[in-house]
């Protein structure tokens, strides 16, 4: 395995080489990620040449359309799914509302769908509230000690279900869901499903189409990209529920899930995602591969990084007696995503390690139904240190060092 060049990582991020950001080291990536310079450049470049209403026939909004749907083109090719299977919106938060107000179009009352009490509220809230319309909403829940989703448990639930909604990993638990195990069992029920990626997709874009799943919805703020949510759905699904769209655009498969016009700088900016993916790709690997193998090859190397500098960080709060880990302490089964609870609330510590040069958050992080499956007051809350690849081992370093200090 090639290991991560840190340095060149962290050159494609400008908020390292920021004055102001100097000592301070950057735990609540789970919240959203530093952006990186291509996003930053395309951005800056569509506004200053571009904001124009695009796809017209002038030159400025020519340029700007194609870089618009270069984005799609580019970013569909790296998840491993076709363009017209991929929506922009305004937030992960937003897709997922408007997706489950076309299913509750399209469900019949009594009809059954299963959520988890694992999620963040975005993606299970919207889901729940099809209840008042009839549909039966039968919940996935959680072992009470370690978060963990149990499979064994799922065959029951999904018995004449039509639809699961999962995470591919919690933003409190962490642990990396089976999302291809799950989804293989759902469609062996006959059970579509939808896999909310936004606690993932930043440790490395997936191979959708691997997965199996129907829909996979994730935060472009969170993979080093402007504030954008990314919802990929199959050619089937979207031609089954019905539209949400302006009628006119009921055959545009971008448009139908997506009633609000696009923040076109925004969407063209996320082309600098797949710019970044393909300077790790040329950095880091040797020979030609087309955008699904380079995206591939780049999550590969994300995780590789992210599971060295975590083991040492679980394996420090696994023997802490002040402190419950929520969560596996396997890196391998993990995402940097590392919620504990203290006798202090989660809020307050984060306030204690702000002078230390510690950047993150306490809280319940919209995990309520997460927290209080685990025993944990939602009130109190727990501390949350999120890191992803650009993160360095000095920094893990210091993080351990002032959580010594205020545990």
């Amino acid at each position: 395995m090639t290991t991560l060049d840190i340095n060149f990582v962290r050159s494609q991020f400008p908020a390292f080489a920021e004055q102001s950001l100097q000592g301070q080291a950057f735990f609540e990536n789970a919240g959203g990620s530093y952006t990186c310079a291509q996003v930053i450049n395309r951005l800056t470049r569509f506004y200053k040449e571009r904001k124009v209403q695009p796809y017209a026939p002038y030159a400025a909004s020519t340029l700007g359309g194609e870089e618009m749907d270069e984005a799609r083109t580019r970013l569909s090719a790296i998840l491993g799914v076709n363009e017209d299977e991929l929506t922009f919106g305004p937030s992960t938060t937003q897709n997922t509302y408007v997706l489950s107000k076309a299913y509750a179009q399209h469900l019949k009352p009594s009809d059954a769908i299963v959520v988890t009490n694992q999620d963040h509220e975005a993606n299970t809230g919207p889901w729940r509230r099809l209840s008042e319309s009839g549909v039966v909403v039968r919940e996935w829940q959680v072992d009470p000690d370690t978060g963990h989703l149990d499979l064994a448990d799922l065959p029951n639930l999904l018995d004449g279900a039509k639809l699961l909604c999962f995470p591919h990993c919690s933003n409190i638990v962490g642990e990396i869901n089976p999302v291809a195990d799950i989804c293989a069992m759902a469609r062996t029920a006959g059970v579509r499903t939808c896999v909310d990626g936004v606690s993932y997709a930043p440790h490395g874009l997936p191979n959708v189409s691997k997965l199996g799943c129907d829909v996979y919805l994730f935060s472009t703020y969170k993979t080093y990209g402007p504030h954008q949510g990314l919802m990929v759905m199959r050619r089937d699904l979207a031609q089954e529920l019905p539209n949400q769209g302006h009628y006119f655009n009921a055959g545009d498969p971008t448009k139908r899930f997506s009633p609000a016009g696009p923040d076109h700088a925004q969407v063209a900016a996320c082309a600098g995602m797949a710019d970044y993916t393909d300077a790790l790709y040329a950095h880091h690997m040797s020979g030609d591969a087309d955008a699904t193998t380079r995206g591939e090859a780049v999550h590969d190397l994300m995780r590789d990084q992210e599971v060295r500098l975590l083991q040492p960080l679980l394996d420090y709060l696994r023997d802490k007696n002040s402190i419950r880990l929520l969560g596996p302490s396997d890196a391998t089964k993990k995402a940097p995503t590392v919620a504990m609870v203290a006798q202090t609330p989660g809020d307050e510590l984060a306030k204690q390690l702000a002078p230390l040069g510690i950047m993150t958050g306490g809280g319940d992080f919209y995990g309520v139904r997460c927290l209080e499956a685990q025993g944990v007051d939602p009130n109190h809350g727990a501390l949350r240190v999120s890191f992803v690849h650009y993160t360095s081992e000095e920094e893990v370093a210091k993080l351990i060092g002032a959580l010594d200090q205020v545990l």
